[in-house]
């Protein structure tokens, strides 16, 4: 039975670039001890967007251009990069269907016996693809880590958790 940890997108432009905010920065040294520590698989979500991004639906919803393939804030920071041993999942949207069937792909070989995520934007990526993953392995305890996730703002990190919370992903609360 594996344990998975999933680190969503803490890349440069959500942490202190175009959409970065002082919560984003402040969970960077728990977010790095829980990838540390952790004893089982870590994957990483990468937020990846193109030059269009202006022209597509998010961008006309939201028109900050952040997450550019191959621009600095793209990257992963540093210090988590430095822990990462697969490839990331590159995503070009909130939720990552690619990551639901990776994860079942791995409980096909090893059952999985819980999900934990942590990261960027509580409110956005992170609901997002919690409750993918309850799609594709509902019967897979999904956890959400609280102290090391941020919101937009603390309270649309807050309502977040309450919305997962109601579909029964385990909030943690360190």
């Amino acid at each position: 039975m594996q344990d998975i940890l999933i680190v969503v997108d803490m890349q440069n432009d959500f942490i202190d670039g175009a959409l970065g905010t002082k919560e984003a920065q402040a969970i960077v040294p728990g977010v790095k001890e829980k990838i540390a520590s952790f004893k089982g698989p870590v994957i990483f979500t990468r937020d990846t967007h193109l030059e269009n991004y202006m022209e597509t639906q998010e961008g006309k919803n939201l028109p900050v251009p952040h997450c550019i393939k191959g621009t600095e804030g793209w990257q992963i920071r540093p210090e988590l990069e430095e822990l990462r041993k697969t490839e990331p999942v590159d995503k070009p949207g909130f939720g990552s269907v690619e990551l639901g069937k990776l994860l079942l792909e791995m409980n096909g070989k090893e059952p999985v016996g819980s999900v934990t995520l942590i990261g960027l934007c509580t409110d956005v990526c992170v609901i997002s693809n919690a409750l993918i993953i309850k799609a594709f392995l509902p019967e897979v305890p999904v956890k959400v880590d609280a102290a090391c996730c941020a919101g937009i703002s603390p309270e649309s990190h807050d309502n977040a958790l309450a919305a997962m919370a109601m579909c029964q992903v385990e909030i943690l609360r360190s």
